[in-house]
């Protein structure tokens, strides 16, 4: 699979000087967990599991989560989990398209040996699961549930913890767990894919919830809790992780979507040559997303948890690596490598210094490798627009 190869190869040739490459769920660690981009989350009871899989993966999806926890109710936990293996049994089988990185959401430690024992050889299917209200105390459980269910199976699985927990976001426990749970994560490193940021349950533990008009990091509580964990196990020195970006929890009604409202986002999309060019105006309330996105890469964070398949364009149009970043990112490491020093940028805007820099540059060409280098002429809106027009 790739990041747009949902998109023609002509768009795809106008769109990219270096196009988006190749990766599967055997590629190495870290290309997968730069290349998660948008992680949309799916309840695993819904019936048409197996067609909204590949759906999403037409869409541009590479990277879904399918939940037993708090998506569904209670009750419904035992029906997830028979849905949840029928489905993926009947994509193992009959599957003849590439399918996103597929995770599942498990709410106990034993969740996941069981259910690596009754997918069988749909286990293959899979790249990993996520751990809920991870702690230090919690994590041991699900890390070596883990490291069984992929002994058993013969298939390499990664975890992707979320940190969620009241513990961290009370200030006395903050610190505390942070740094058991940097050490109970070395133990398993090989296995973890990336960390994950629970932000409506850090919200919940003070009864707060964000407006669409205002993102994470407006939120003072939230943005001292991601801050940290960027802190403690998202350095550049070799120690840290992949650190994804909280979800978004707005997304537009479905009918208003091709209806002028108060905010609308005009695309201009051009027909073959000789017909009229056609104004479309596409309601997508995505102003508070985009603003997050910036804010979570500016943070350290990288990718987004979704909820909605609307958020997945602006995610990965914002992902691919820009003209002026790569531009940068390579003529540091150029420098990097010639002794260090400073340099003007190609674009004389700025000053590149190469060692200070150069953790930024290597992440870049990183990104540049799975989501590609726009041309120099090309903005986040064409990119959003192409893939929203898919």
């Amino acid at each position: 699979m790739r990041h747009f190869g949902h998109l023609a190869d002509d768009v795809r040739d106008r769109l990219f000087l270096e196009q988006p490459r190749n990766f599967g769920r055997d590629s190495e660690a870290a290309v997968l967990s730069t290349a998660l981009g948008a992680t949309l989350y799916s309840p695993a009871t819904r019936t048409t599991l197996r067609t909204d899989i590949r759906k999403q993966a037409s869409r541009g999806v590479v990277s879904m989560v399918l939940c037993l926890e708090d998506a569904i109710a209670d009750h419904e936990v035992p029906a997830a989990e028979e849905n949840l293996v029928a489905r993926l049994g009947e994509l193992h089988t009959d599957s003849t398209q590439d399918l996103p990185l597929l995770f599942i959401r498990v709410r106990t430690a034993d969740q996941i040996t069981d259910l690596t024992r009754r997918l069988g050889p749909a286990v293959r299917l899979l790249t990993g699961f996520v751990l809920p209200k991870f702690t230090e105390e919690s994590g041991g459980d699900f890390l070596e549930a883990l490291t069984t269910a992929e002994n058993v199976s013969g298939h390499r699985l990664f975890a992707m913890p979320v940190l969620e927990s009241p513990e961290l976001a009370h200030l006395e426990t903050r610190r505390e767990q942070l740094f058991g749970i940097s050490r109970l994560l070395g133990k398993h490193r090989e296995r973890i894919l990336a960390v994950r940021l629970g932000v409506t349950d850090l919200c919940s533990a003070y009864g707060l919830r964000r407006s669409p008009d205002l993102t994470a990091y407006d939120v003072a509580l939230v943005a001292g809790v991601i801050g940290d964990v960027v802190n403690v196990l998202g350095r550049a020195d070799g120690s840290g992780y992949t650190v994804t970006g909280p979800v978004w929890e707005y997304f537009p009604v479905q009918e208003r979507m091709f209806k002028p409202q108060l905010r609308r986002t005009p695309f201009v999309e051009a027909d073959p040559p000789g017909e009229d060019v056609r104004r479309r105006i596409i309601e997508h309330d995505l102003d508070g997303l985009i603003r997050e996105i910036e804010l979570d890469r500016a943070n350290g964070l990288l990718g987004k948890t979704c909820i909605h398949p609307s958020h997945v364009p602006a995610v990965h149009a914002l992902s691919v690596v820009t003209h002026e970043e790569f531009s940068d990112a390579r003529d540091i490491l150029d420098r990097e490598r010639g002794g260090g020093g400073v340099l003007r940028s190609a674009y004389t805007n700025k000053m590149n210094e190469a060692k200070p820099h150069r953790a930024w540059a290597e992440r870049v060409m990183v990104r540049a490798e799975v989501f590609g280098v726009a041309r120099e002429d090309v903005s986040f809106a064409e990119l959003l627009a192409a893939c929203l027009c898919a």
